[in-house]
């Protein structure tokens, strides 16, 4: 009988790391918004299709990038720019993210009366394209893809994750909402930011 316990060690590194950085991502932002605008499921369910689209995007590019680059190089890459993130955050550059997130917030609140279909689907679209923008867990993915070449393992281990995170973002609304808020998920993605981005590069270097 083959050893599972690699296996669900590496699981559960992958759904655990993508959760928290995903609590503190500027999906969260929009997640929360519109959990109080409008119906939570509906708000989960959007989040739970547009993570899945998006995972499977990046779980791809990042196995093409494997194929191609030493893991290393990918590896010690993806830490600076981990760091890099987390420099973002600790000063504060944060007003065009914040202009992009009202923007989506203002455009799916305007189909609010419209029919159920046309806010599922305008609320994918802009939260699968918010995910692609620059995002942070995208980063994360292609970090486990390199290191455990493992392309259904990560895409599984992010989903899991991204879909939990939307979960309690959106089952929880506002009263996660009065815990994180926008100066606080700031100072936490600066750390987690930090940490993983030191880890990483300090794995590759040391091959810890």
């Amino acid at each position: 009988m083959l050893d599972q316990a690699p296996l669900i060690n590496a699981f559960l590194t992958i759904a655990s790391t993508i959760f928290v950085a995903e609590l503190t991502d500027k999906d969260a932002l929009l997640l929360l918004t519109l959990a109080t605008k409008t119906r939570a499921w509906v708000v989960f369910a959007a989040g739970s299709v547009a993570f899945t689209i998006t995972s499977t995007i990046i779980v791809s590019v990042g196995y093409l990038l494997v194929s191609v680059v030493p893991v290393s190089l990918i590896t010690i890459t993806g830490g600076v720019i981990m760091i890099a993130y987390a420099a973002w955050g600790f000063f504060g550059a944060h007003d065009g993210e914040e202009r992009e997130i009202g923007e989506a917030e203002r455009r799916i609140s305007a189909d609010t009366s419209r029919n159920l279909w046309t806010v599922f689907l305008t609320m994918v679209s802009f939260l699968a394209l918010l995910d692609l923008a620059g995002d942070a867990t995208e980063v994360l993915t292609i970090l486990f893809v390199a290191r455990f070449e493992n392309t259904l393992l990560v895409f599984t281990g992010a989903v899991c994750a991204l879909v939990a995170a939307s979960a309690v973002e959106t089952m929880i609304g506002n009263r996660l909402s009065k815990f994180l808020t926008p100066e606080r998920i700031r100072i936490f993605s600066t750390l987690v930011f930090l940490v993983i981005g030191t880890t990483a590069i300090l794995t590759a270097l040391f091959h810890l």
